[in-house]
């Protein structure tokens, strides 16, 4: 008789699936770009903040799934690992992922999701935390790192909103000290209106990579203007940083689903909120001093996002450029 499927091997067939089948049609037509597709199960472990903040390692095993898309070149191409949102992967993602792979680039979508039995985050970001994320960020490096048709030197990460903060937050030279395995390091950081409202201890302390912020000034989730204070602070540094600013684009702004304006009610919206981090990887209010939660007095309720198609094709030219120019890929 045949065995009856583990929880574990029910989780990854899961992942599998929603890589698989549960995005747009528009999205499944994305990867027609890739000339061969394979899905990598991942072994992760799901991290509470304080615990990833103070290095240790034990948080709960759970396996993971990522969808590699590789494109018609020869030897080792170049990579994009493609960090999600609080909705899980949709339209923008895998368009991203066919973009990257028209310029000859791999991408791995990695779905973080799915397997720990998450459908978003929007109405309730405590389901999972980006530092967690950023832990399964570093694992996908390790794997591609390995890949035999990826060159371990060129692999970038890009992330959108809460994935944004994990494209943005893994620079961090203490957080890839902690939990990225040695010998491994992202060549670039390409975060997408990722929030920038918390203060990590040591975060003027960024890898050496370039780092290219992309934002909409009209963002009401999450505002550009503590990303404008943060980049003006690594440049003043000497780091390789730049903000790109999209006039009246709000979040969200390069997914083709969405009409020019639609509004989610019950997403928790940190916009009004300042939060930094103290020893010991707490969280408090930065302006009462008193403990941070989800449940805290600046988070409101209800954002708006909203495609642009301007701002959408202004981004993905400048991307493509960026990593075109970063790893001489030549006119495509």
């Amino acid at each position: 008789m045949p065995r009856k499927p583990s929880a574990v091997s029910t989780l990854v067939q899961r992942s599998l699936i929603a890589l698989c089948l549960l995005v747009p049609p528009v999205a499944r037509r994305a990867s027609a770009q890739a000339s061969h597709v394979e899905i990598h199960p991942i072994e992760a472990v799901t991290l509470t903040d304080e615990q990833f903040l103070t290095g240790d390692k034990n948080g709960a095993p759970v396996t993971i799934a990522g969808e590699l898309r590789l494109p018609q070149a020869r030897g080792r191409v170049p990579a994009v690992v493609i960090i999600h949102g609080s909705g899980g992967i949709g339209g923008n993602e895998n368009l991203w992922a066919n973009e990257m792979n028209k310029i000859g680039v791999a991408s791995f979508l990695l779905d973080m999701f799915t397997g720990r039995g998450i459908a978003e985050t929007v109405t309730d970001q405590d389901r999972l935390g980006h530092l967690a994320m950023i832990a399964d960020s570093y694992r996908a490096l390790a794997l591609l790192s390995k890949h035999p048709a990826i060159d371990p030197s060129r692999i970038a990460l890009m992330g959108f909103s809460k994935g944004g903060a994990v494209a943005l937050s893994a620079s961090l030279t203490r957080f890839h000290r902690m939990h990225a395995t040695p010998g491994t390091e992202f060549a670039a950081y390409i975060p997408f209106y990722a929030p920038c409202f918390i203060s990590y201890i040591d975060d003027t302390q960024v890898s050496d990579r370039p780092i290219r912020l992309f934002h909409g000034t009209a963002d009401d989730w999450v505002p550009v203007a503590p990303c404008r204070e943060y980049v003006e602070k690594l440049r003043a540094l000497g780091k390789d940083i730049q903000l790109t600013e999209y006039p009246n684009a709000r979040h969200a702004f390069d997914d083709p689903t969405l009409p020019p304006v639609y509004e989610v009610p019950n997403a928790q919206n940190p916009a009004n909120c300042r939060i930094e981090e103290r020893p010991r990887g707490q969280f408090v209010n930065g302006e009462t001093g008193e403990p941070w939660t989800f449940d805290d007095p600046c988070m409101t309720r209800g954002a708006s996002i909203g495609y642009d198609a301007q701002a959408h094709a202004a981004a993905t030219q400048a991307v493509k450029e960026f990593l075109t120019s970063l790893w001489n890929l030549g006119a495509r």
